[in-house]
């Protein structure tokens, strides 16, 4: 699969050139780093996937998009940008863009949408005919893959009370949560506010340092993971 990099800060192009490279079958074919050198790239490289940035130099990546549909239809586009505006989104939806990520990325999101990509441009190439299932899977965000492929949550386990523990720790914040804190807040004992904490862990939603705040009472605190 032959991808092109849009992006005008050429370390963060090279970035995500080496997260590409770790992927299977995957091949960068360009960088460029303007509107203008966008438009020719793809035009000479015919890549199956563009990741564009919005804020170029010359032109917004959004305002390029019928350009890159006129150009070169095939090619599959995914925002990896910093804007978050409305109309900036809107518009690029109605493009038809695969995905719109918003910086900063993390390596597994960038992955989890690189390679659902691949899953449904396989998908795509051997089917002749969809069924409802088939279609549902080729419309699934990366963010519904992630959790649809979660494993079940274990005996113990209370989904609600999971749900409101992970809250806690996103209003936490920097500051994070010592077991006896969530606790506290949940109205349960310090074992069980552990237990949550220890299994929001497990799904890789939550972290955990020491804090040596207190002189020979060091403490496990935990933090929301971003």
């Amino acid at each position: 699969m032959k991808v092109m990099i849009s992006e005008d800060d050429f370390r963060v192009a090279e970035m995500h050139a080496q997260f590409l490279r770790m992927i299977d079958g995957v091949e960068v074919v360009g960088k460029a780093l303007n509107a203008e050198d966008t438009l020719d790239m793809l035009v000479e490289h015919q890549p199956d996937l563009l990741l564009l940035d919005v804020y170029m130099p010359d032109q917004l990546g959004v305002d390029i998009l019928h350009e890159v549909r006129e150009k070169t239809p095939q090619v599959d586009v995914i925002m990896i940008t910093a804007a978050k505006e409305k109309e900036i989104v809107e518009k690029a939806l109605k493009y038809g863009i695969v995905d719109y990520i918003i910086k900063p990325i993390t390596l597994e999101r960038f992955q989890q949408t690189i390679e659902d990509y691949q899953k449904r441009k396989v998908l795509l190439a051997e089917a002749e005919t969809f069924d409802q299932t088939m279609v549902d899977e080729l419309m699934k965000t990366p963010q519904e893959e992630a959790e649809s492929s979660a494993p079940p949550v274990p005996k113990g386990i209370d989904p609600l009370t999971l749900e409101k523990v992970e809250s806690m720790l996103k209003q936490a914040k920097e500051e994070g949560l010592t077991a006896e804190q969530a606790s506290l807040q949940m109205g349960a004992s310090k074992t069980t506010a552990r237990r949550y904490l220890e299994y929001l862990i497990t799904i890789r939603k939550g972290k955990a340092e020491m804090n040596y705040g207190r002189v020979g009472r060091p403490e496990r605190k935990y933090y929301v993971r971003n």
